[in-house]
């Protein structure tokens, strides 16, 4: 395999990751809307009167950015999104994390996690896998590399949800502890 093909597989695989990560994150807020819209209150990086409309474009950032993700030739826009929201939050962990204020639920999807350094690493992280997905044109791929692409990517973000999980349940042991 010549090394634009290693190239677009691990484009499709950071895109396919990066699509079922925002979804996700964005259903859990779709899910229960009002406790987002609290989340993002609890950063009190808006006033007030504004954390629903803030809650409702961090929403539609996330759409949007699925949606390019899945649409053949937005994977760029869509990944350049992704890493501008994962870049964005951290930044909102960290002031927050520097205001001294750790005791917030990060609202990011998933497993409840309270704030701390872990999550501006694993922001960092998973901005750079994101990043992954400029690098190459996965809907050009042919159907046996795109197949691979969306197990490899499946399974990816399969692995980070086990991890994500065990690292808030080791929160909850050490909050009762």
């Amino acid at each position: 395999m010549t090394a634009d093909g290693w190239t677009g597989l691990a484009a499709g695989t950071a895109v396919v990751f990066t699509t079922l990560l925002f979804a996700r994150a964005a259903l859990h807020k779709l899910w229960d809307f009002t406790a987002f819209t609290g989340y993002v209150a609890d950063y009190r990086l808006v006033p007030d009167g504004l954390s629903r409309a803030a809650a409702m474009t961090a929403l539609g950032a996330e759409l949007l950015c699925v949606a390019a993700l899945v649409v053949p030739g937005g994977q760029a826009a869509g990944s350049l999104l992704a890493v501008a929201l994962l870049l964005g939050y951290a930044a909102a962990m960290g002031v927050n994390l520097l205001r001294g204020r750790d005791r917030i639920e990060c609202g990011c999807g998933g497993a409840v996690q309270p704030l701390g350094r872990g999550l501006l690493v694993r922001n960092g992280a998973l901005a750079a896998v994101a990043a992954v997905g400029l690098g190459g044109a996965p809907y050009a791929l042919p159907a046996g590399a795109a197949v691979a692409t969306l197990l490899a990517g499946a399974t990816l973000w399969v692995g980070y949800v086990l991890v994500e999980q065990l690292l808030a349940n080791a929160a909850y042991l050490r909050r009762r502890a």
